[in-house]
């Protein structure tokens, strides 16, 4: 039977993505995201679940997996990492991109492409939660908001200067700040400021320039998306759904399998 439906699975370490792509026409057809939590395989068997809603039941497929828990995906054809995964995607939205910033749960990567949208290298900051979503979430909670209510705060206003490259230590600066009367919006802009001016620096540090696409699930918001452009001093390009972005790559790449098993 032709493998007409192409999948791809994203195992991150906050979420679990799904995209859905006709194998043929690359037309997006589903998407699906759920938590993580402890164990990868029945997160990404739960999404993949969810996924076929609507479609009766699940059909003929190709699956690739990436993010942190691909290799707990027994299901999946292949695996390959997010580094691939977010250059495939991110160039398919936008094939002028050459430079991709994610900013996921436990790391934050950026990537540097090729003509034609091959990794020309890349720099990733995992040693450290300040530089991820991991480290905005831990910020909003603090405040009591959801991380969506954290990066609108942020829309306005002067920003705290937050100068702690640690997330434990930063966590107690913004509390003494709190403390001295900062307002929590000054406060969402200063960490908004202190993520950006790390994905900059790291941006200095590798090749080439052109546009730059940025992923991951802070790219849902356009404070945050501002912020970068204005450390980067470039304009910076969001997909319509940032946070798929690995996933998409992952079923790019399903879809190129499946037409070599189709052919």
């Amino acid at each position: 039977m032709p493998l007409r439906f192409a999948i791809g699975i994203d195992a991150g370490s906050a979420q679990t993505k799904a995209v859905l792509l006709d194998s043929i026409s690359l037309a997006l057809l589903a998407k699906a995201s759920l938590p993580t939590g402890w164990n990868p395989k029945a997160s990404a068997e739960a999404v993949l679940a969810k996924l076929w809603q609507g479609f009766g039941e699940a059909q003929a497929c190709s699956i690739v997996a990436t993010g942190y828990g691909r290799v707990a995906i027994p299901f999946a054809d292949k695996n390959i990492t997010e580094i691939s995964c977010h250059a495939k995607g991110a160039v398919h939205c936008f094939p002028t991109a050459r430079l991709v910033i994610d900013i996921g749960g436990q790391d934050s990567k950026v990537i540097s492409l090729a003509e034609g949208g091959a990794v020309r290298d890349f720099l990733m900051n995992d040693k450290c939660a300040a530089g991820t979503g991991r480290f905005v979430e831990s910020v909003a909670r603090l405040l009591g908001l959801h991380i969506a209510e954290f990066c609108a705060l942020a829309s306005g206003g002067e920003a705290c200067a937050i100068t702690s490259m640690c997330a434990v230590f930063a966590e107690t600066e913004i509390i003494g700040l709190l403390a001295q009367g900062a307002k929590p919006g000054a406060i969402a802009q200063g960490v908004l400021a202190s993520i950006a001016r790390r994905m900059q620096g790291l941006a200095a540090r590798l090749p080439g320039t052109g546009d730059c696409v940025f992923s991951g699930g802070l790219a849902q918001s356009p404070v945050c998306a501002e912020r970068l452009a204005q450390e980067l001093g470039c304009p910076v390009l969001v997909p319509e759904y940032p946070q798929f972005t690995g996933a998409l790559g992952a079923a790019l790449e399903a879809a190129r399998l499946a037409k070599e098993k189709n052919a």
